[in-house]
């Protein structure tokens, strides 16, 4: 089963845990519900409606409040490191919480307790702080942004708010900051880098990139990071090797981008509904390749 570890920017949202599923435009846990708007909610839409197009069952979700204080945040983490290592995922992925080292070692080292050990994914701030840990390749997967991405190209930048002037460069400069993030040893096994052209990526440099369909209202609506991130944590849950999942999602977001005709006024719930469309196609196209 997959497992997903978030926030979401409500302070009352107390600790919830459990099985997940997505009414309309609500995530639901525990018997509590979630408006989707863009984040940790986005990214558990993303991989319910790519879980209900592969025929998976429910994944397993970690949520708590948390609008920047850190409270929640270290709930969590305290939460995850108590219960972590007598799970059973085969995969989990984390997203938005507040970065903080000790407790991602702490939580590191409870994973490192359970029996099969699961595929690692991290965005958003969980992201930082495994690169702030100096044990980014104990992941097999990040998904940052470019400006995220900036931050892992940064062997001196001990924080986000830290980082040099890459963060002001264009996309162009993505594949320079791939090299250094690797260089560096503050990667993962795999990048797949979130922008006007998708990147995958590995220590021995570029393996693809995705950068059609575009849709430019897509570049400025928040939350299809957040849908991209979750469709190929499904996708590696089904079983699929990270390489490919990492492409047919780039692939299978864009596509459903693309059938949700976006204007400055779309919500990315809208996107989410496209996904198993998009996915079937993606997939029917890869399979008629092969024969």
């Amino acid at each position: 089963m997959l497992a997903i570890v978030g926030t979401v920017p409500d302070q009352k949202f107390p600790l919830s845990t459990g099985k997940v599923s997505l009414k309309e435009d609500e995530i639901w846990i525990q018997g509590r519900r979630v408006h989707v708007n863009r984040g940790t909610p986005a990214l558990l839409a993303a991989a319910v409606k790519t879980g209900e197009a592969l025929g998976q069952s429910e994944l397993f979700g970690y949520l708590i409040g948390d609008i920047g204080l850190g409270k929640g945040s270290r709930n969590l983490y305290e939460y995850l490191t108590e219960n972590l290592g007598r799970s059973e995922f085969s995969a989990i992925t984390f997203h938005y919480l507040q970065p903080d080292v000790d407790w991602h070692n702490r939580v590191l080292s409870a994973i490192k307790e359970m029996v099969k050990q699961p595929v690692l994914i991290a965005d958003a701030g969980f992201m930082y702080a495994a690169k702030m840990s100096g044990q980014a390749a104990a992941y097999d997967l990040f998904t940052p942004d470019v400006g995220e991405l900036a931050f892992l190209a940064d062997e001196t930048a001990p924080h986000p708010f830290y980082t040099r002037g890459f963060i002001l460069q264009d996309e162009k400069r993505a594949p320079d900051l791939i090299k250094r993030a690797y260089a560096h040893k503050n990667a993962s096994r795999f990048l797949l880098v979130k922008g006007k052209k998708d990147y995958l990526s590995d220590q021995d440099g570029i393996k693809a990139t995705v950068d059609s369909p575009a849709c430019e209202a897509m570049e400025a609506m928040g939350g299809t990071g957040d849908t991209l991130t979750g469709i190929v944590a499904a996708l590696i849950e089904s079983g699929m090797e990270i390489s490919k999942a990492a492409i047919v999602a780039a692939k299978a977001n864009r596509l459903a981008g693309y059938y949700a005709r976006p204007t400055p006024a779309t919500q990315v719930i809208e996107i989410i509904r496209q996904i198993p469309g998009a996915l079937e196609e993606i997939l029917e196209e890869k399979v008629a390749a092969t024969k």
